[in-house]
Order: structure tokens, then C-alpha cells, then sequence
């Protein structure tokens, strides 16, 4: 008798055989190890991009804080609140 045929006999009626009862362990384990991989590479990718956006908003900010122009049309010209 094979494999197959002993597994389905010992399966209830209407349950079928899920994919990782079909494939080898050591397959299995593998798939699970690439899978964490690809999903530490993404959330590595994730903090990259989101320490990337930080250094630009910072360097802009900065850029901003010493440019007269800019200061000068943002600052509060309520000059009384000040005295």
C-alpha cells in the first residue's frame, strides 16, 4: 500500500490533505527560514527608508531655520504679545 493511498484512508471523510502534510519536513523548514529572511530583509528595508525620510526632514528643517526669507514670512508680526 502507498503512501497516499494509507494517508487517505486514514483521513476522516471530506478533510483533505493540506500542503504541508504533503511536502517533506526539512522542505518545510526551509520554506519557514526563507520566509522569515524575506520578512526580516523587508522590515530592515522599512527602517532604512523611514531613518532616511527623518535625516530629510531634519536637513530641510534645518535648511529652513536659516533661511531669512522663509523665517520672515512665517514669523508672528504680532510684535505686542513680545513686549
Amino acid at each position: 500500500m502507498n503512501e497516499v493511498a494509507y494517508r487517505r484512508k486514514s483521513e476522516p471523510e471530506g478533510r483533505t490533505a493540506t500542503l504541508k502534510e504533503l511536502l517533506h519536513p526539512d522542505v518545510v523548514k526551509k520554506l519557514a527560514a526563507q520566509a522569515d529572511a524575506i520578512k526580516a530583509e523587508a522590515a530592515r528595508r522599512k527602517e532604512e527608508e523611514r531613518r532616511r525620510a527623518e535625516e530629510a526632514r531634519a536637513a530641510e528643517r534645518k535648511r529652513l531655520e536659516n533661511d531669512f526669507g522663509h523665517l520672515l514670512k512665517n514669523s508672528n508680526l504680532d510684535w505686542k504679545k513680545f513686549k
